[in-house]
């Protein structure tokens, strides 16, 4: 097979991942925490044709040699972690982290998940708990007639119970970061799972070691930009007719070769 059919195959491969994940960020442009993606790419192995610094003579080295390219491929995913625009809703389970940080939710097999959706509920035993039902770490338990439930910037959980004119305080929400966030494994629900790659997690008190605020009665929403994302599906749909034509112009060649020759 000619090269060049098989460098624009790469190209199109290539593109239409980009494009996969525009898709998925368009898709999410409402979602509560949600981080935009970006595919890395990287060049493929290089055919030597004639090494650079080689001899030309007895005199003269080969300035640049010859080098040809055999394409591109996806090298990996990053998620985007700044922060998305906040949207003030006015529920006192609803929290922003304002900065970096992600809260902790335990699932059923008590593994320990990161998310940046801040948008909780009670569930009938009185646990604050995330839109999948999963309690938030550490637990917060709320007694049945409470009110004025009460999140402070650092985490400190209030209430005022029933018969009672005294705030109590239930414990305190802590956040964790990571060395490197692009590194956790995103598992959808808003949920990521630490790896190698991400690095244990941090655990603090939010406001020090770096770690955001809370902020009660907002949420953060998406960060994807619809106006870049719209640019880029447009640069990656003209990538892709362009590599469409490098195939085109390639496979005429050889038919070319094959008719003539």
């Amino acid at each position: 097979m000619s090269s060049a059919l098989w460098v624009s195959k790469t190209g199109l491969a290539a593109q239409d991942a980009a494009m996969t994940a525009v898709a998925n960020n368009l898709a999410n442009v409402n979602t509560t925490g949600f981080k935009s993606d970006r595919v890395v790419f990287e060049d493929l192995f290089y055919s030597i044709e004639l090494q650079p610094g080689a001899q030309a003579d007895q005199v003269n080295t080969v300035p640049s040699g010859i080098q040809l390219g055999s394409g591109v491929r996806v090298v990996g995913t990053q998620k985007v972690f700044t922060e998305g625009s906040m949207q003030t809703t006015g529920q006192p389970m609803d929290l922003a982290i304002i900065g970096s940080g992600f809260f902790q939710v335990e699932s059923p097999d008590g593994q320990i998940f990161y998310t940046e959706n801040g948008q909780f509920q009670l569930n009938a035993e009185g646990m604050v708990v995330n839109a999948q039902g999963l309690p938030l770490i550490p637990n917060i338990q709320v007694p049945e007639g409470s009110s004025s439930f009460t999140v402070g910037s650092d985490g400190t959980v209030t209430v005022i119970q029933a018969g009672e004119t005294v705030p109590t305080e239930l414990g305190q929400i802590t956040l964790v970061n990571f060395a490197n966030p692009a590194g956790l494994e995103a598992l959808g629900g808003n949920l990521y799972r630490e790896t190698v790659a991400s690095g244990e997690p941090l655990e603090g008190v939010p406001g020090e070691e770096g770690l955001g605020t809370l902020k009660q009665g907002v949420l953060e929403g998406s960060n994807v930009q619809v106006v870049e994302a719209m640019v880029n599906m447009i640069a990656i749909q003209r990538a892709y007719e362009a590599n469409a034509k490098v195939l085109d112009a390639a496979s005429g060649m050889q038919q070319f070769l094959n008719q003539t020759v």
